[in-house]
């Protein structure tokens, strides 16, 4: 018997915002000094680093929970099952629905229960639950819900990504152009079939690490001090990401009992493309082996950061082929790796 993922769906938003669209931008420095660059160098200097050319920002009559359903409903449809027969429904997101044009979060009733509503289904025994833990909460919900199948506890769980990012990011901040919206799905259950979960970790780096992301006041001092927006320190995130998410993976790569050589897919969470190049170099580093040729596919060129979604997302327009060069085959090892606000850090070995 195994636990493996039997549907993925995903919802990119329709809405394209592209670098040029951040030329009238008044970018600040977190003192609110001004910059003393043109924000076409800014501009510049962000895609040289992140590999963001655009990203997209949910419709404005959508909220995180919609696009998690929309994003379900694939799944459910893709796994073939019927969504009264899910045991748990387990979202993960960071920031609750905010409606466009709001500052306030709504995260009451939880988004899973919300979901569940819009998915119309009626068994009151498929608990649904959210989880807050960054931008590995996807993969973190999935570790949870194997748990469950694992413990007798399920049979089947919906784990859902989705966050709208673009509505808590400060307009006078450059990294506001890193973020951005959508929602992953997957169906995950118990199989006769070989393979699936094989092992997984997870950290919280809380001691020092704790504050590297975080709510904030805008980079414009004249602003209302009371609202807050999205917020990191760049540099500690890169420097922690480098020295914890290569062994956290290998960890877990060991754990599985699998050799390197036997990966055929990295699937980490999309937060910079420098600082998911250098994290999987390392990664190979520690096993003294040379990084294979498309081993790490990236959406981020076009879809930007949207937390908690990336990963499942990622997973899904590779499985539907929406992905060029990459593929997936029957009895493929793959690793989904995750780090984000917490500071929090996950990996998952699955054979595909």
């Amino acid at each position: 018997m195994s636990i493996k993922i039997t549907g993925t769906g995903s919802y990119i938003p329709k809405i394209i915002q592209k670098n040029q669209d951040f030329q009238q931008h008044s970018f600040l420095n977190i003192d609110g000094s001004e910059i003393p660059s043109s924000n076409e160098t800014i501009i510049e200097k962000f895609k040289a680093i992140t590999g963001i050319s655009e990203r997209r920002y949910a419709e404005n009559h959508l909220t995180a929970s919609d696009l998690g359903a929309l994003a379900a409903e694939k799944a459910i449809k893709d796994a073939g099952v019927d969504p009264e027969s899910l045991d748990y429904i387990i979202l993960a997101h960071n920031f609750g629905d905010v409606k466009s044009s709001s500052i306030q979060s709504d995260i009451l009733p939880c988004l899973a229960a919300r979901v569940k509503n819009i998915l119309k289904i009626k068994n009151p025994n498929c608990v649904a639950y959210d989880i807050l833990f960054g931008c590995p909460g996807w993969v973190e919900g999935i570790i949870q819900g194997q748990a469950y199948i694992k413990a007798g506890m399920a049979k089947k769980c919906l784990v859902i990504g989705a966050e709208t990012l673009s509505r808590v990011v400060d307009p006078h901040d450059r990294d506001s152009m890193i973020y951005s919206d959508g929602a992953g799905a997957t169906v995950i259950e118990l199989s006769d079939e070989d393979g699936g979960i094989l092992s997984h970790e997870s950290a919280s780096y809380t001691h020092d690490e704790v504050y590297h992301l975080f709510f904030g006041c805008s980079n414009k001092k004249s602003l209302e001090e009371d609202t807050r927006f999205i917020k990191m320190y760049g540099r500690k995130i890169y420097e922690f990401a480098l020295s914890n998410v290569p062994n956290a993976m290998k960890t877990c790569l060991d754990n599985s009992g699998f050799d390197i050589r036997d990966v055929k897919k990295i699937l980490i969470h999309q937060a910079n493309e420098k600082m998911d190049e250098a994290i999987v170099n390392r990664f190979y580093r520690l096993y003294k082996t040379p990084v294979p040729e498309k081993v790490m596919p990236m959406s981020i060129h076009k879809l930007g950061n949207s937390s908690v979604a990336t990963v499942p997302t990622l997973l899904d327009l590779i499985k539907n082929n929406h992905m060029e060069g990459h593929k997936l085959n029957k009895g493929d090892i793959v690793i989904f790796a995750s780090v984000g606000a917490g500071m929090h850090i996950n990996a998952i070995t699955y054979k595909y």
